[in-house]
């Protein structure tokens, strides 16, 4: 995942409680729980630190959050038997109170460069050690028991079915770890864990430790408290070695994370931001408070210093894929004088309802079309030749595959490739569906063809390309198609 705040002050953070635990004046021990030991040999752990402000003082405000990760280890000030966690926030200067002997000049810079924080505040996990341990009790024995039996078995079909058994009941144990874990949300909602791998059409248990990591952990309580994130970072720590900055890892807090922040970042930093749009969102607001929720509300909400409107581009609601919004207005007219100019790349995939191969359609081409509004049946667009704009689309046909509807009917559809050279409304939609383009409608097309019970449309822009607005770099992104 990239990194979706700036690092640079939590970082900072994260080096203090780096050079504390060298020190020894913080100390990284084991908490309560069947798994400590296990956990103890790793060595190393990943250190987080979030910056954030009060929503009420606009970010003149803030504190640090650091927690760890996992759910058996925490950090304790030396000399003391409970873990930081426990206690209230305090000062970043108590970190180093009781250091004796010579002055350390190292402590003195790092925190000098932290001064403007008010506090510190250590996060305890989001689901306790001993609330999961509760949860994996109940088959722990018969999963020893089974792993027995398979190192002393010979009989490979004996083997076979009591590996089998054994994944059965290690399963069911995740499940209800899994089932234990709930996340605060940028929204404000809190959305369980099990909700959050239905929105993401996970279809196995998520790996184990999704939810333990320390980004989930730390913007959880952030948005509890109604904090704004404004700096997040996680680092490797093992003592005596160099800390490493880690990006939030793709397998667990790639689940979760899209979730709690509302958006899917691919790219962030001070000038643009890259997101995968779900189908189902609008790219901005529509008329009335039922139409708030979108790709520019969700965005502004986790940087409130964007600018009113940063979307320089848009997508269907029911369309999922690649867009790049601006932070600045100056980032904004740069990135729309590059769509007008036809300068920006955009490839889509969609799923279209037939086969075009037998209505003699090549294998790929390139159609001029003319479309307008109809205005007594919005949005509708309908072919015009005469006051009609042109789309001009180029395709390919990538594959022709079965399809099983949610029905569970099948049936042969096509796979295409789109390049759209405008940006007309609805435009690959009516280059499938109009009888002057395929005469076949993209699946799930709730305005040019049908879409039936629990069936999305299936069209995703999967390319985008274009010169970033500040360092002039070739900026190329790919989202894998969903469907």
């Amino acid at each position: 995942m990239f990194p979706p705040f700036k690092e640079d002050a939590a970082l900072k953070i994260c080096k203090l409680l780096s050079h504390a635990l060298d020190l020894g004046l913080l100390e990284l021990r084991a908490v309560d729980s069947s798994r400590s030991a296990t956990e103890r040999t790793l060595g190393g752990i990943m250190l987080g630190a979030l910056v954030v402000s009060e929503n009420n003082t606009d970010g003149k405000k803030c504190h640090a959050l650091v927690t760890v990760s996992g759910t058996t280890r925490a950090i304790f000030k030396r000399g003391c038997d409970t873990p930081l966690e426990d206690f209230p926030p305090f000062s970043l200067s108590e970190i180093f109170a009781d250091s004796t002997g010579n002055r350390d000049f190292a402590s003195d810079s790092m925190l000098s460069e932290c001064a403007s924080l008010a506090s510190i505040k250590f996060l305890p996990p989001i689901v306790s050690a001993s609330k999961i341990d509760q949860a994996l009790l109940q088959n722990d024995k018969a999963i020893h028991e089974l792993t027995k039996e398979i190192a002393v078995a010979t009989d490979s079909e004996k083997i076979r079915r009591l590996k089998a058994e054994r994944t059965a009941l290690t399963d069911q144990s995740l499940a209800k770890v899994f089932e234990l874990y709930s996340f605060h949300c940028a929204d404000g909602k809190m959305r369980s864990l099990k909700t959050i791998c239905a929105e993401r059409n996970l279809q196995t248990l998520p790996p184990t430790g999704t939810g333990e990591c320390c980004a989930p952990k730390l913007l959880d309580y952030a948005f509890a408290s109604s904090l704004q994130p404004l700096s997040l970072c996680e680092a490797y720590y093992q003592k005596g070695q160099e800390l490493k900055p880690r990006s939030p890892c793709d397998e667990r807090c790639g689940i979760v994370l899209p979730s709690m922040l509302g958006l899917e970042l691919l790219y962030r930093d001070e000038h643009i931001a890259v997101i995968n749009k779900p189908s189902g969102l609008l790219s901005i607001p529509g008329r009335g408070i039922e139409k708030l929720d979108s790709v520019t509300t969700r965005l502004k909400r986790l940087f409130p210093a964007c600018i009113e409107q940063p979307s320089v581009h848009r997508l269907d609601m029911e369309t999922s894929g690649l867009m790049v919004l601006a932070f600045t207005k100056e980032v904004h007219r740069i990135l729309s004088r590059q769509f007008m100019e036809g300068q920006v790349s955009k490839k889509y995939t969609a799923l279209l309802d037939g086969v075009l191969a037998k209505k003699g359609i090549a294998q790929e081409g390139c159609m001029e079309l003319y479309f307008r509004l109809d205005v007594d049946n919005r949005p509708h667009q309908i072919w015009d030749s005469v006051y009609g704009k042109k789309a001009v689309t180029s395709w390919r046909i990538l594959n022709v595959e079965r399809y099983t509807a949610p029905d569970l009917s099948v049936r042969n559809v096509t796979r295409v490739e789109f390049v759209p050279h405008t940006g007309r409304t609805h435009q690959l939609r009516l280059a499938s569906a109009d009888s002057h383009g395929f005469a076949t409608p993209i699946i799930g097309d709730t305005l040019y063809g049908k879409c039936t019970p629990g069936e999305r449309l299936m069209l995703h822009a999967c390319h985008l390309e274009f010169i970033h607005p500040a360092t002039n770099e070739a900026m190329v992104f790919e989202s894998k198609v969903p469907f």
